[in-house]
């Protein structure tokens, strides 16, 4: 870091709290984790630590929920605690978040809140989870996602503050971010004050990709207009939904110390915990952004196996030549392998149990286009699928955040055709989101 920037970066903590403007301000952000590591870099040359690997297998940052219990401890203490999480709420050394919390003396963990996939992460997608008691801390556990995704008067009776923490994967489509952003609203309605135990983006900050969703098809897997890959932290998503999306609530971000833009999970030395049944790798979350649309098709995304969201294959297809297809389009960081998988019950409701041929997404680089290279496999799956293509319609555009994808691969256009405007979209996204950016 040079000595400009080690300037720049030490008065930065005033301009982030402002960042809101007159919008609506953010009453107490943590960012003392961030500051600390900031300044540990504006030493004498050579004592900047690397981003690209833990030291001696150490975790190289520092998550929310240990710069909130060493540094922030006044956000909680002698406070009746309301903990949204699930297995990924973890520290560096992989101790929940739950039994730290539990176990500190100047806590009370006085009620817990499950995403989807549970407090455990064992459940499968869609799955309604449910509501009862927390064997290991006799706290209840309320269910965030059944009949209920937003935290009820009822459910919030006596919490005087209320806490998220969940790895997010960095994509639209995933509802750990939803479940937040309506607990966010809850808790500003009741007058609780909110706080967010930042995690790193597994698949890097400084890269946003994809198109920005149409607000007309907000729904639960997609609530705002934002990127497929959005680049943000959950923390900084929630700076986005105060102050761009007019979420009114008394916010705080407890940051992770030692967290630059361009770092993948894996560089982070934080132990990884899938954050769902089928995200087993930091491959198949960097897929993701792309390949989940295939969610919306006739074709498997080879959920039930090792690589889920890495696989896109039907039984009608040739791997063979839908990789030298995909190959003619030239994408940078990502090669493509003819595959033949078998995707299994219950996980998979397209071929479970059956083999199927088609394509496994391989990155070389973390920076490569996913969301471009899945409209390029809608193209080639498309024509190559004929008579046994078939969307999930509502599904498909959900997912995609617009009708205009779907109706464009119909009428024949090209993947260039159908990103179109995908430039301008993020563009303008990428200024609307840098007041609310924690991390450089």
């Amino acid at each position: 870091m040079s000595r400009t920037n080690c300037r720049r970066a030490a008065g930065a903590g005033s301009r982030w709290a402002k960042a809101t403007g007159n919008v609506i301000p953010l009453q107490s952000v943590v960012f003392a984790g961030v500051l600390a590591a900031l300044a540990a870099g504006c030493g004498e040359a050579g004592s900047t630590r690397s981003a690209d690997a833990a030291p001696d297998g150490a975790a190289a940052v520092r998550p929310g929920v240990e710069v909130l219990l060493s540094d922030s401890l006044h956000l909680v203490r002698g406070q009746r605690v309301g903990l949204i999480t699930n297995h990924t709420g973890v520290d560096g050394s992989g101790r929940s978040t739950i039994d730290r919390l539990a176990e500190h003396p100047e806590v009370e963990l006085a009620a817990l809140f499950a995403p989807e996939h549970g407090l455990r992460g064992e459940a499968q997608e869609g799955a309604m989870i449910e509501s009862g008691i927390d064997e290991r801390t006799g706290a209840p556990i309320h269910s965030l996602y059944g009949d209920v995704r937003k935290p009820t008067a009822e459910m919030l009776e006596g919490i005087d503050v209320l806490l998220f923490d969940i790895q997010d994967i960095g994509a639209r489509y995933y509802t750990f971010v939803s479940s937040m952003a309506l607990a966010m609203e809850a808790a500003g309605e009741r007058g609780i004050p909110f706080v967010v135990l930042d995690r790193p983006n597994p698949i890097r900050g400084d890269v946003v990709q994809g198109n920005v969703l149409d607000p007309a098809y907000s729904t639960f897997v997609g609530l705002y207009p934002v990127p497929m890959r959005h680049g943000m932290t959950p923390g900084e998503l929630a700076r986005l939904y105060v102050g761009a999306f007019g979420i009114d609530v008394d916010l705080s971000v407890a940051p992770v110390d030692g967290l630059s833009r361009e770092m993948t999970f894996d560089q982070t030395g934080l132990p990884w915990s899938p954050p769902s049944t089928n995200m087993p790798t930091i491959e198949s979350a960097l897929a993701y952004p792309g390949t989940c649309l295939f969610e919306g098709t006739p074709l498997s995304s080879g959920r039930g196996t090792d690589r889920a969201f890495q696989w896109v294959g039907a039984p009608w297809l040739d791997g063979e030549a839908l990789a030298e297809a995909l190959d003619r389009y030239g994408f940078e960081g990502v090669r493509f392998e003819a595959v033949r998988f078998t995707p299994t019950a219950p996980t998979d409701g397209k071929f479970a149990d059956n083999e199927v041929s088609g394509v496994r997404v391989v990155a070389e680089s973390s920076t490569y286009d996913a969301p471009r290279v899945g409209v390029a496999l809608l193209v080639e799956t498309y024509r190559a699928s004929e008579g046994n293509w078939a969307w999930r319609v509502s599904h498909f555009d959900r997912l995609a955040g617009t009708d205009a994808l779907r109706l464009g691969i119909e009428a024949g256009s090209d993947v260039d055709e159908l990103t179109a405007g995908w430039a301008e979209q993020l563009a303008a996204f990428e200024a609307l989101r840098e007041p609310y950016l924690i991390y450089r």
